[in-house]
Order: C-alpha cells, then sequence, then structure tokens
C-alpha cells in the first residue's frame, strides 16, 4: 500500500533528500492555460457570465453569486448545536493565539532629529477562499477570517463554491460559520472564477480586492500565480501533506491513524513517516492495511498512500531523519520521539511542527488555535502559515529635521555621484540654499 525508501548509510545533501521524496504530479503551469479563458470570462463579464460558469462547472446555477443575508442568518440558526459549540471553542481559541501576533509601531531614532518609524497597516480589503469539493471546511473560514480580523482588515468577503445539494447556495455550515463570525458578504463562487472575482471585481456586484488568501484545488492555485500582481496573495497552497519523525518510542496505531487523517483529504495527498525503526516501519505498514480499510474513504486513501508522494522512510538515526524532514518542508510535521521537544527544535523547515504524542495534525486542523492555511509543495522553506502578519503591511515613515538633515548631505551626494545619479544629490543641496 505504501512504499519503503531506505536512506540507511547514504548521506544526502538537502536537494538529494528531496529527489528520494517526490510530491505528486501537480502541473499548475498546465492548468494556468486552462483558466485564462475563465479569468477573460469574469474580467470582461457580468454576473450572468458567473451564474453560466457556476452551472458549468458546479453542475448548479445559483439564484444569485451573492448571498443573501437571510440565507446566513438561516444556516447560522439551524446549525447543529453541537457544531456551534465546536466552531465557539475553536474560535475562542484561534483568536487567543491570532491576537498575540499584533504588530506594534516602533520608532528609531536614527540621530537626534531624524527618525523611522515603521506602522503596521492593514490591506484595506481581502477576500477569503474556503473550498467546498469533497469535503466541506468551516475550519477554513476561522483560519482566514480571524486572523484578518485581528489585522483590523475593513473589508471581508468570502467565496465559497455553490452546492447542488444545496439549491446553489455554499454549504450551510459555511455559511453559518461566516455569519458566526459576522461576515455578511458572502459569494457562492468557486475556483479559478473566484480568485477572478476577487482580483477584477465586478460593477454592481463585488468591489476589488487587494489580497486573496485560502486554500483551493490546482485551478484555485493556477489562478493565484496568474493574477499574482494584480492582487497579492498567501501561497499557491496545493494537496496537502503530513511528515511525522519517529523513532521506537512512538505508537504504531497512531503513526498509521495520523498518516490516514491527511490522506483523506485527496488522492494525491502526502504522507510520509520517517524512522530510525524497522520494527516501527512494519507495525505501521501493518496498521495500515487494517486502518484503511476500516474507513469511510478507503478508496481515496488507499490512493493517496499508494502514490508516489507517499512512503516510508528509513533512516539510521535522528539526526539524519532531521536532515530529511527539514529538507522536505512538509507542511504539517509530527514529531514522535523520546526526546520530542529537543528534536523539535532543530526543525528548520515545515508550515507547523507537532511536539509529541498528544499533538497530532487534527488537533491543528481545528481547535488547538494554530492556523491551518499551510506552506505545501516544499515552499515552507521559504514561506509561512497564514498569519495576522498576512494581512498587514509594514510602511516606514521617515522624518528628519533640519539639522540632522543637513549632517547628512555629503553622505547622501557621495553616494548619488558613485552611482551615476546626480540628480539625487542636487534634490539633498537644493535645500541648503538660500530662499527668499
Amino acid at each position: 500500500m505504501i512504499r519503503t525508501v531506505d536512506l540507511r548509510g547514504r548521506a544526502l545533501s538537502k536537494s538529494e533528500y528531496t529527489n528520494e521524496l517526490p510530491r505528486a504530479n501537480l502541473n499548475v503551469a498546465e492548468a494556468m492555460l486552462l483558466i485564462e479563458p475563465i479569468l477573460a470570462r469574469v474580467k470582461d463579464g457580468n454576473e450572468q457570465d458567473l451564474l453560466a460558469l457556476a452551472q458549468e462547472f458546479d453542475g448548479v446555477r445559483p439564484d444569485s453569486i451573492r448571498v443573501g443575508q437571510a440565507a446566513l442568518d438561516r444556516a447560522l440558526v439551524e446549525l447543529d448545536p453541537a457544531v456551534r459549540r465546536a466552531l465557539e471553542i475553536s474560535i475562542e481559541r484561534v483568536r487567543k493565539v491570532h491576537t498575540d501576533q499584533i504588530r506594534h509601531d516602533k520608532t528609531t531614532t536614527v540621530v537626534d532629529g531624524g527618525t523611522v518609524t515603521e506602522k503596521w497597516i492593514p490591506v484595506d480589503r481581502v477576500g477569503l477562499y474556503v473550498p467546498g469539493g469533497r469535503a466541506v471546511y468551516p475550519s477554513s473560514v476561522m483560519m482566514n477570517v480571524i486572523p484578518a480580523q485581528i489585522a483590523r482588515v475593513q473589508s471581508i468577503a468570502v467565496a465559497s463554491p455553490p452546492q447542488k445539494d444545496f439549491g446553489g447556495l455554499p454549504h450551510p455550515t459555511i455559511l453559518a460559520t461566516c455569519a458566526l463570525l459576522g461576515i455578511t458578504e458572502v459569494y457562492a463562487i468557486g475556483g479559478a472564477q473566484a480568485v477572478a472575482l476577487f482580483a477584477y471585481g465586478m460593477s454592481g456586484l463585488c468591489e476589488k480586492c487587494d489580497l486573496v488568501t485560502g486554500p483551493g484545488n490546482i485551478y484555485v492555485a493556477a489562478a493565484k500565480r496568474a493574477l499574482r500582481g494584480v492582487i497579492g496573495i498567501d501561497s499557491e497552497a496545493g494537496p496537502t501533506e503530513i511528515a511525522i519523525l519517529a523513532d521506537s518510542s512512538a505508537h504504531a496505531a497512531d503513526v498509521a491513524a495520523d498518516l490516514i487523517s491527511q490522506a483523506e483529504h485527496d488522492v494525491i495527498a502526502a504522507a510520509i513517516l520517517v524512522t530510525t525503526s524497522v520494527e516501527l516501519a512494519d507495525a505501521v505498514a501493518a496498521e495500515l492495511k487494517v486502518r484503511v480499510s476500516a474507513t469511510k474513504h478507503a478508496d481515496r486513501i488507499r490512493e493517496a498512500l499508494s502514490g508516489v508522494q507517499s512512503a516510508i522512510v528509513l533512516v539510521d538515526s535522528i539526526e539524519q531523519g532531521l536532515d530529511v524532514v527539514n529538507a522536505y518542508g512538509a507542511e504539517h510535521l509530527e514529531i514522535q520521539t523520546e526526546n520530542s521537544r529537543a528534536d523539535s527544535l532543530k526543525v528548520r523547515n515545515a508550515g507547523a511542527v507537532f511536539v509529541g504524542r498528544f499533538s497530532p495534525v487534527s488537533l491543528g486542523d481545528y481547535s488547538a488555535g494554530s492556523n491551518h492555511v499551510l506552506p505545501t509543495g516544499g515552499c515552507a522553506c521559504h514561506s509561512s502559515g497564514l498569519s495576522v502578519q498576512s494581512f498587514l503591511r509594514g510602511l516606514h515613515f521617515i522624518e528628519y529635521n533640519q539639522s540632522a538633515f543637513t549632517e547628512l548631505v555629503p553622505t547622501v551626494v557621495t553616494l548619488a555621484n558613485s552611482e551615476d545619479l546626480p540628480a539625487h544629490g542636487e534634490a539633498m543641496l537644493v535645500r541648503l540654499e538660500q530662499k527668499p
């Protein structure tokens, strides 16, 4: 069901480790060509074009693209009380963690009379995408909306695909979560067309956004890549990934269940176990055979685990294992070792790190308080997960008085002339001229 990669006795470079653990084939460039006509239809179109796209790609034509307030209110009233309570607990925890991410203005006195102040300013308007394919993701509503609200973004819109089972509205749990968070601007639109709507805006329907965040399928990722520059984006989130670094102290049932939990998302989801223990590897493989057959989405999970993107990796030591997981840069990384906390401190590249037996990825997906919108495809080597910071821009405010300015004139003039940009220096010197 899942292949084995034996790296014992092999000291490889970062790129060589990466080559040993390929991702699923995800051709975003090809998808970009396929979505070009969709982007053009949205850019030059109207709501009727969006409704036609919904019929074409989602199999349903909503009554309108904008979800009415009555539908949001009704979804909240009809929400299962147990689900509402679980959402409220999770919202409280996510808010608590993200509130501590608030950035504060800082003024640096460079010299007497010369200051630079960095102010953190929220973007004016964001479009938040919530997937609606094989599963329903009210958790993604929380993870997108809460940090944007804490960042004090003034205008927040949410898009989620229309559903045939709900008369062309997004899933009612998604609508209820929006209502619970006070979001009133929601659109029944998915895929590349949703990103395009946020990027271009549409007269009489939707104002253009400055930033679009949230996970989605390959066409959402392709649209975000194609429209980057027209809008800001968080990342091109691809299929989900879990890597687990474990030794003989780990429980095979825990490890197998965690691998399955992420393979449940998609047939191209990645599940990687890196271990020093052959006994654990064998026990996990045996557990997978039993547990996959018993779970609801067995076919999907089995395909994900048997794909090239999933593997059990044998290593000589935890140190080598850390080299492997740091090279891989997984979206989710679990550390299930005897010294899990100490080992976790050596992790450099991961979207989020889950430390110890009782910190599974499922906790972070919903209720740990951390954000689950995380970099995939190795992007954790250079990018961070969604946070309050994602919705803020650092602006520098420079203020020098005459004395501080005058002292610096020779320095600036010298540098300007060294770059053969004399007009820069002249813009300094003109201020020393006597004025009538």
